[in-house]
This record gives C-alpha cells, sequence and structure tokens, in this order.
C-alpha cells in the first residue's frame, strides 16, 4: 500500500485534493433541532429528539457513525443507580459527587445521570449493545448477578456500576438515527452560532460551519439547537505527529463548542479549573502497560523481584485479600469509581487503591523497579473480565492492545505487562501508562468547567442546551454523555415544538462567510495552522500554568489577543482540512482567553481546582467558595457570583426530586 509519504518521495508533489472543491458554495440545512457534535451524547440527543417528532440535523467534525471519545467502545457504566441490584439511590450517588467535588460540581447534571442512566443503558440494550453475561460465561463469578445476568465494576457489594460489552455501541446508535432518518452532516466544523438580529446574547437560531472536504459553507437553521462537542485537547501541549498514540482524546477535541458558546454570550462555571496534563506523545498507548487503574482496577503489581505492592482501602487500611479490592472498606458507604469527572474523593467514597506511600518506598529500596502487572494472581475469571472481556470493548484497546498482544502470543496466566520505568513519584497514581503525574506544572488540561445550565439542560441563551461529558459544567464519564443527551433531546425537541423558527440575520452568515474563507486569500508563503497552535500551546504553558498571577494572565491575554490578530489573521490555508484547523485554532484561542478571564475572577487559591495564584496564595478561604460564571455581553466580560447549591435554591426547590419531575418532560 502506498503511503502519502510514499506517494511524494516518488513523484516530488503532493497529489490532487481528493474532493470536489466548493468553495464559496452555501448549503442551507432546516431543522427543529440542530445537534452540535457527534459524539455518544450528540447521537443520543438527536435520537431522543426524533423520537419526540423533532425533524434532526446534526453536525460532526468526524464521521458520526465512530467519532467521539467513546467512538471505539466502553467496558463499564457509572451510574446506574435505578438498575435492579443497585443499592445506591440517584440521590445519595449525586450528594456523594458533589460532597466530593466540595461544591465544584452540578448537582444537577449528576442527578439527571443517575436518576435515567439505567433506563438510557436498557434504550442501548434495545439497539443492540450487549449489557449481560447472556452466554453465562462468567456464571458463579463475584462480580455477577446470576439473576439479572448483570456484571459489575468496582463495588461488588452496592452495584451502580455495570460492565458492558460496548465496543459496538457508537455503530448502534448511529444505526438507530439513520433509522429515525436524522440528516447527519460528517466532517463539518462548526464556526459560529447564529443569533436573532445577529446579537450577543439573543435566542440562538442555528449555526454555520465548513465542510473539510469539500470547503462547502453550511447554514444551519433550528429552532432548537444542542451542543454535545468534546474537550479541549491541543491547548497547552501539541505534538500532532504522535498526540493519538498515547492518549484517550482526538486531535479534533479542540474546544468549538465551548467557543462558539461564549462567543454567541452564553454563561460558563469552573473554568479556571485544570488539572495535570498528560504527556501524549510522551507516554503509552492506553492501557499498554502495567497498571491497576480504571479498566485494570483490582490486577496485582509486583516489583522485579516478585515481591506484590499492597492495596488499601479508602481510609488507608490494608486489604489482606483479591476480594477485598471490590468491596468498600470498613466506615465507607461505598465506591464511586474511577472516570467519573472526580479528581478529589471523600474518604467514605474512595476507590480502592495501591498503596499511596509506593513512591516513597521505592526510593527507600523496599520495592526493586521495574514494577509489573500479574494477573496469574487474580482469580481465573477476574483476570479473564479484565483482559478478555473488558480490555476488548474499551475505547482504543481491542485493536492496538488486545489483538497485538494476543497474536504476538500474549498469555496473561504466563506472562506479564512492565509498567514504565519513570521517577519514583509517577506511582503515586496507579494508572502508570498516562505518566500525568510526571507532567511539567506548565502542562494543564481542562478539568469540569463548561456550559452553566439549568434543570432543563438549557444554557443561559434561550434554544440553546448543552449535553455531554465535556461541554458541560459537571459532566462526567461514558454514561452520563449518553444519558444527558438523551435528557437535552427531548428538551429541545419540546422547546422547538411549542415556538416558532427564530429570523437568521443574513449580515451575521456573510460575515462569518467572509471570515471563513479569508486564509484562502493569503499569501501561499505564509505560516499555517500548526504554527499557530504551537504558539497558543506556548502561550498556555507560559502564563496560565498550574501557578499563575495577575500579571501572566493579562499578558496571556494580550498575547492570545496579539496572535488572533496578527499571525492568525495572515495565516494561510491551501485546502479544506488546513482551513478547518485553522478555524479550530480561532476556537482554541477563545477557550484559552475563557480559562484567563475565569482564572483573574478568582482571586484565591484552591487545592479543590489544582488552582494556584502566587498572587492569592492562601487556600479555600470561606469567602470564595463559590462559582464564579462569566459570559461575554456586548463583547465585555462579565463576572457574578453563584451559591454552589444554586440548583436547589429558588426558582427550584430544595429537593432533588422534585426537581426533576418539574423538568424532566416525561
Amino acid at each position: 500500500m502506498t503511503t502519502w509519504h510514499d506517494f511524494v518521495q516518488v513523484n516530488s508533489r503532493l497529489p490532487e485534493w481528493p474532493y470536489p472543491i466548493r468553495f464559496g458554495k452555501v448549503k442551507e440545512i432546516v431543522s427543529d433541532v440542530l445537534i452540535i457534535g457527534g459524539g455518544l451524547a450528540g447521537c443520543r440527543a438527536a435520537i431522543s429528539a426524533a423520537q419526540k417528532g423533532a425533524t434532526v440535523a446534526l453536525a460532526d467534525r468526524g464521521n458520526a457513525k465512530r467519532s467521539g471519545a467513546g467512538g471505539s467502545g466502553v467496558d463499564h457504566w457509572h451510574g446506574a443507580c435505578t438498575n435492579p441490584c443497585s443499592k445506591v439511590s440517584p440521590e445519595i450517588y449525586t450528594r456523594a459527587v458533589f460532597d466530593s467535588a466540595h461544591g465544584y460540581a452540578s448537582g444537577l447534571v449528576r442527578y439527571i445521570s443517575t436518576r435515567e442512566g439505567w433506563d438510557t443503558l436498557l434504550e442501548a440494550e434495545r439497539m443492540g449493545v450487549q449489557i449481560r453475561d447472556v452466554e453465562d460465561e462468567f456464571k458463579g463469578a463475584d462480580f455477577r448477578d446470576e439473576e439479572t445476568r448483570l456484571m459489575f465494576a468496582y463495588d461488588y457489594k452496592n452495584k451502580h456500576i455495570l460492565r458492558v460489552w460496548g465496543y459496538n455501541i457508537k455503530p448502534a446508535m448511529y444505526k438507530e438515527m439513520q433509522k429515525l432518518k436524522v440528516d447527519i452532516h460528517n466532517r463539518i466544523v462548526i464556526t459560529s452560532l447564529l443569533t436573532e438580529g445577529g446579537r450577543q446574547g439573543n435566542r440562538v437560531v442555528g449555526a454555520t460551519g465548513l465542510n473539510t472536504r469539500t470547503g462547502e459553507f453550511h447554514v444551519f437553521k433550528s429552532k432548537a439547537t444542542i451542543i454535545s462537542t468534546g474537550g479541549v485537547g491541543r491547548l497547552w501541549s501539541f505534538i500532532p505527529e504522535l498526540t493519538a498514540s498515547s492518549s484517550m482524546g482526538d486531535m479534533n477535541n479542540c474546544g468549538v463548542g465551548q467557543a462558539i458558546g461564549w462567543d454567541a454570550g452564553a454563561e460558563f462555571a469552573c473554568m479556571e479549573h485544570t488539572m495535570p496534563g498528560r504527556l501524549s506523545g510522551f507516554g503509552y498507548a492506553p492501557y499498554s502497560m502495567a497498571n491497576a487503574h480504571n479498566t485494570y482496577h483490582g490486577t496485582p503489581i509486583v516489583d522485579a523481584n516478585g515481591k506484590e505492592v499492597p492495596w488499601v482501602d479508602g481510609s488507608g487500611n490494608e486489604l489482606n485479600t483479591v476480594a477485598e479490592r471490590f468491596l468498600p472498606g470498613p466506615g465507607q458507604k461505598f465506591i464511586l469509581g474511577d472516570g467519573i469527572g472526580l479528581s478529589v474523593y471523600n474518604e467514605e467514597y474512595r476507590n480502592n487503591s495501591l498503596a499511596p506511600d509506593l513512591p516513597e518506598r521505592i526510593r527507600n529500596g523496599e520495592f526493586v523497579l521495574p514494577l509489573y502487572a500479574d494477573m496469574s494472581r487474580l482469580p481465573e475469571m477476574e483476570s479473564r473480565v479484565i483482559f478478555n472481556m473488558m480490555l476488548t470493548h474499551e475505547g482504543k484497546t481491542r485493536i492496538p492492545v488486545f489483538d497485538t498482544f494476543t497474536l504476538a502470543g500474549y498469555n496473561q496466566d504466563i506472562d506479564m505487562l512492565q509498567a514504565p520505568v519513570m521517577l519514583p513519584q509517577g506511582y503515586a497514581h496507579p494508572n502508570f501508562w498516562s505518566a500525568g503525574i510526571n507532567s511539567p506544572p506548565n502542562l494543564r488540561a481542562l478539568a469540569g468547567g463548561g456550559f452553566l445550565v439549568d434543570w432543563d439542560l438549557r444554557t443561559s441563551l434561550e434554544g440553546l442546551y448543552a449535553a455531554g461529558g465535556a461541554p458541560l459544567f459537571g459532566g462526567g464519564c461514558h454514561g452520563e454523555s449518553h444519558t444527558t443527551g438523551r435528557y437535552a433531546g427531548r428538551q429541545a425537541a419540546d422547546y422547538a415544538k411549542s415556538t416558532a423558527a427564530g429570523g437568521v440575520d443574513r449580515a451575521q452568515v456573510e460575515r462569518e462567510n467572509e471570515r471563513v474563507l479569508s486564509p484562502l486569500e493569503q499569501n501561499r508563503d505564509g505560516i499555517g495552522w500548526k504554527e499557530i497552535n504551537y504558539a497558543i500551546a506556548r502561550i498556555m504553558q507560559d502564563y496560565c500554568s498550574t501557578y499563575k498571577s495577575e500579571l501572566t494572565l493579562k499578558a496571556g491575554l494580550r498575547l492570545l489577543e496579539e496572535l488572533r490578530t496578527t499571525e492568525l489573521a495572515e495565516a494561510f490555508a491551501s485546502n479544506p482540512h488546513e482551513l478547518g484547523r485553522l478555524l479550530e485554532c480561532g476556537s482554541l484561542i477563545s477557550v484559552g482567553k475563557m480559562v484567563m478571564h475565569a482564572s483573574l475572577a478568582r482571586k484565591a487559591s484552591s487545592r479543590y481546582l489544582d488552582f494556584y495564584r502566587l498572587d492569592y496564595p492562601q487556600l479555600d478561604p470561606p469567602e470564595w467558595q463559590k462559582l464564579l460564571p462569566i459570559k461575554q455581553a456586548d463583547g465585555r466580560v462579565k463576572v457574578r457570583e453563584l451559591s454552589f447549591n444554586h440548583h436547589l435554591e429558588p426558582p427550584y426547590t430544595a429537593d432533588y426530586e422534585e426537581n426533576y419531575l418539574m423538568h424532566c418532560g416525561l
């Protein structure tokens, strides 16, 4: 097979663009509901809205059949609190997350997710996704319920986290969308939201976008719009040739949804909340190395001499058996589990894990590197469910890890997986392949901030809703993306039924069309999108890293805006793909500025947000324990204060269930 590089070497020229070029052409799409982002949340929103009788258009940056963070599969589903075996109620789960986050979470998003998580999973089962051990492969296992054939992860006592066979979960959603006649538009980078009168802060009436294969400009007109885009993976670090092999993220995750919402005047919360960034490009393929985290939870870790690293419960008590790794310890209420968008856990909900003092014990010679994962020390069914079932369904592991290792002769009953050899502090967290704890302090990633929504999952703008793990403030994991998408789709469809179509401002569309196509007219010797992206990442590293101050943040804002008005304005694109990437750079600049504005607003440090101001070093003073939502109004940044418990305060009631029943639309 001839590769791109082979072609250039042989022919001394680039190949012709393989798609018809339609720069200057405009395509209009009209629907009741527009979905921006075709990941799990977007597909679920489209299905839900179509089931309510709405006409639905969906625009996705990739191909909605497999796109998004969950496009390649999932092996466990959090928060299925109403499944017949669960001993955790939606409200108890919600309060556990809210308390663990010390208020920096969205209680309404978590309640909706856990109240409807099981029903959403049942719908997935009806669409062809396996959620039970139907062939009795694991009959008799501690993690299996014999009556329902459901299988559980993390907490075998409380049974609110389910193991699922989710390799085909995205194609199943895609097939359902086709059945419901959803109008799917792939390879579209959305460039702006359209608002009534073209004014910031007005009702959202559609969006504009560019086809990154043909260059055709799209104008989407809708009564209701849902943003369900991914995260922001190219803001602090940028290594395009290497990133995909070592990250659970996607090169297309560039904050488009957040950026267009910000430009339209929507309100955001907790954008100052960041976490250590993964060493993408310098790490390892997910789950390809020894680790004891997430999918590999419970796996024994041994040192070079075969000495096993002890496990402890959430209170730090050493566990003596493998079975105890999957049960709450004394004094614990239940285990929340990893991968739900929490960086801090209260003791009574904290996960069982490797001994937290492992780095010090490596330094003093008690454990000798390298470390290894030895699954032969697990009960046979535990070993088999981790490697043969979960690994074959988790995103990005079925082919690159399971198939590759198995074809090479790997046998978990005989062979061991080696952990990367790192500085001792790298072993403070059991997710060794990520190596995030070894990241330098200037590499960061967003951590939980996003659109501030109400009990309808509506943003502060009329006609605009949000769903998913990344765009929502307080969003969580894979299952919550499905559930919030399903809920938002229902709400948007109901709104669309009750309102007339808004007027699209023609001048706004024409301005956007001109802006989008302007890089095609620039000097061909000018810089391209990669140079711009490198510059954005460098500004974020230098001026908005772990340690911040008013001087550095204001300098960063100035430099980002200068980059937008100079180098970005003069950058050149030679084809629709490059044009799309340049437009994404504009989105990255907008998100970077949001983070800096939010960071300026919080004049205190917080260990719960992993947020440190050099000029305001006091940690979590009581007067700063609040949300600080930000938005743009007439181009000026506005900040207000908001109680952690706003979702249980007027105009809402103080009861989760009452609020849900008044707003759920069922």
